[in-house]
């Protein structure tokens, strides 16, 4: 049997990630370099056609051997003309990247929101292998999902059927989302949300009276210019007990946004991954496993780290080739 071959991107705002993986499920090369923003929207494209020359001189592959390339980028996404549309992440009104990767390469490239990718790459590569409802969710400096409905994955007419990060979980709008409106999930529980969420917390609840605290210790000497999510997550593994009230509001919030998807997509599993999840699994997950039941109207399932880490996207990039499938 040929083994089959695909070249998959990871497109992000501060990284650019290319490999080159099989169908067995192996990543047997890869390249990462920072995103190079200073040199216009077709400098990215640019950039990720000499990864991707430098990726296959270096595995010594030749490109009649590879089915195509896979991009899995932040979005929002202009499916129909192949880019990103006034991307949250670069600061460029459209990105083009179909048509430059197909013409240099003359191989088929296929493009999805990296949550879209990811949830792929868990149906084919992850804990998702033969599951028919599945959701991935990544917390990560945003939180974004990607959805399997009774074996169809959902795309949207621009690419866009997955923008759950934008929920509304608090209707009062007292926190600002990156994308312009308020009381997003992703205002609150993403990497650049904690922070705001935090310094809410404790100046509603008065928690710079409490002491024993490290956490409001450094807030009363420092203010809250330092404090990060990672700041907060580090706290609480160490116990302090305001970082401990934090996390497990910020994982009560969690529990309604998961609620919303278990509502919304019924699957019978749900997959997490991002950087504020991998870093520190129990501390997210836990709070979500116990609140989520008092939000969830349909049946809760599964709810689990995803197995393959930061290279979800990758694996989804590399599956978007190797695995075609169109939503119905």
């Amino acid at each position: 049997m040929v083994r089959r071959m695909a070249i998959g991107v990871d497109l992000g705002g501060t990284n650019v990630r290319v490999a080159l993986g099989d169908s067995d499920g192996r990543i047997v090369g890869r390249i990462v370099e920072r995103t190079e923003k200073g040199k216009g929207p077709e400098g990215i494209s640019e950039q990720i056609i000499r990864m991707i020359r430098s990726l296959i001189a270096a595995e010594k592959v030749n490109l009649k051997d590879v089915g195509g390339i896979g991009v899995g980028s932040a979005g929002p996404l202009d499916i129909g003309r192949g880019g990103l549309m006034k991307p949250t992440n670069l600061p460029f009104d459209f990105v083009p990247l179909v048509r430059p990767l197909e013409e240099e390469f003359n191989l088929p490239t296929y493009l999805l929101n990296d949550c879209v990718a990811a949830v792929m790459g868990e149906k084919h590569f992850g804990l998702g292998r033969g599951c028919d409802n599945l959701v991935y969710v990544t917390i990560s400096t945003g939180i974004g999902g990607g959805a399997y409905v009774d074996g169809h994955l959902l795309i949207g007419k621009d690419g866009n059927a997955h923008e759950i990060g934008h929920f509304t979980i608090d209707f009062e709008g007292k926190l600002l989302c990156g994308c312009g409106r308020r009381g997003h999930w992703e205002a609150y529980c993403s990497g650049n949300g904690i922070p705001n969420y935090s310094r809410l917390l404790i100046e509603e609840e008065g928690l710079l009276r409490v002491e024993g605290s490290q956490l409001v210790e450094d807030i009363r000497r420092m203010g809250y210019e330092n404090i990060t999510a990672k700041t907060i997550y580090d706290y609480a593994k160490a116990g302090d007990y305001v970082a401990r009230i934090i996390v497990e509001r910020v994982g009560a919030l969690n529990a309604i946004g998961f609620a919303c998807v278990i509502d919304a997509y019924d699957p019978a599993l749900i997959t997490v991954g991002g950087s504020v999840t991998l870093n520190n699994p129990d501390l997210v997950i836990g709070p979500i496993k116990r609140h989520v039941s008092r939000h969830a109207r349909n049946r809760v399932p599964e709810i689990a780290l995803t197995p393959l880490g930061e290279d979800a996207v990758l694996y989804g990039a590399i599956a978007s080739v190797l695995f075609r499938e169109r939503s119905s």
